[in-house]
């Protein structure tokens, strides 16, 4: 399917707001808690994709697969870490911190591929990089009495470092001719993502109930998603999905606050306004100096 540049911003926004639901529909679980819902919706999500890719691509992802080599599986695990800790980190602290967390991301893949892969850091990254530091570390230093909301953000910032690495690995692989195919990468990380889960996850105490909400999030929040943006990808530019993607902060913060009346703190308004500033600046003078 072909997009317009207009129908590619359409999609990301829509991808954004499919994301954005996993906060709020985990607080309506009845019983299942932690690893059995991490389980369940990597489960869900590898069936999901298991029907989407060969959809899309045919037998031909399964071939990606068997002979992706060592770049393409390490960028699985990457996948996995994701999934599994995002889901841990939201059943352990609010929806606001780990969105805001997460937001972080494109910062510290700049850090990483200047270190791993040598890619000059703007002096306007250094700067954002600085600030998003200054507002997590106002997050975090409203925690430190070590509640369970400081085991939240700290499992979620596993998130963005997960997503740098895989970044880094993906570039870095490009860089020396092998082109890693992303997508079935997700459905490699979410198989392992559910294989690691699943002993911890015993014994299962979700409800039918829960059974619907899980299959909802593989399909809606993680399987769906990942294919629209990996086709907005081929649109859009950089800093344009990375300003998109910003809208799951603000969309996950407002269905968490109006459809589970988790209001976010005001450390988490002044740490994350600071996060979210930092990146759109960064990004805003990026794109400027491009076009």
């Amino acid at each position: 399917m072909k997009l317009t540049h207009t129908r590619a911003v359409a999609v990301m926004v829509l991808v954004t707001l499919m994301w954005s639901i996993a906060g709020v529909v985990t607080r309506q679980l009845e019983s299942a808690r932690s690893f059995e819902v991490t389980f369940w919706r990597s489960f869900f999500t590898v069936l999901s994709l298991l029907v989407i890719l060969p959809a899309f691509q045919g037998r031909a992802v399964f071939y990606k697969i068997r002979h992706g080599g060592f770049a393409f599986w390490l960028s699985g695990v990457c996948w996995s870490v994701m999934f599994t800790a995002f889901m841990v980190a939201i059943m352990l602290t609010t929806v606001a911190n780990v969105l805001i967390t997460m937001a972080a991301g494109p910062l510290i893949t700049a850090l990483l591929a200047r270190v791993f892969i040598g890619h000059r850091i703007p002096s306007r990254t250094w700067l954002a990089i600085g600030m998003a530091g200054v507002g997590i570390g106002w997050m975090f230093g409203a925690q430190m009495d070590f509640s369970s909301h400081l085991a939240g953000t700290l499992v979620a910032l596993l998130v963005p470092l997960a997503g740098a690495c895989n970044w880094t690995v993906v570039q870095y692989s490009r860089a020396h001719g092998q082109n890693i195919d992303m997508v079935p990468a997700v459905l490699v990380g979410a198989a392992l993502s559910a294989l690691v889960t699943l002993p911890l996850a015993f014994p299962f105490s979700a409800t039918p109930h829960d059974m619907g909400l899980l299959a909802l999030l593989g399909l809606v929040q993680l399987a769906i998603p990942c294919v629209l943006a990996v086709m907005c990808a081929g649109v859009l530019k950089a800093p344009e999905i990375a300003l998109l993607a910003l809208l799951e902060v603000i969309f996950g913060i407002l269905l968490a606050w109006f459809g589970a009346n988790e209001v976010p703190g005001p450390n988490v308004l002044t740490g994350g306004s600071l996060v979210i500033g930092a990146l759109v600046l960064n990004e805003m003078i990026g794109w400027r100096q491009k076009s």
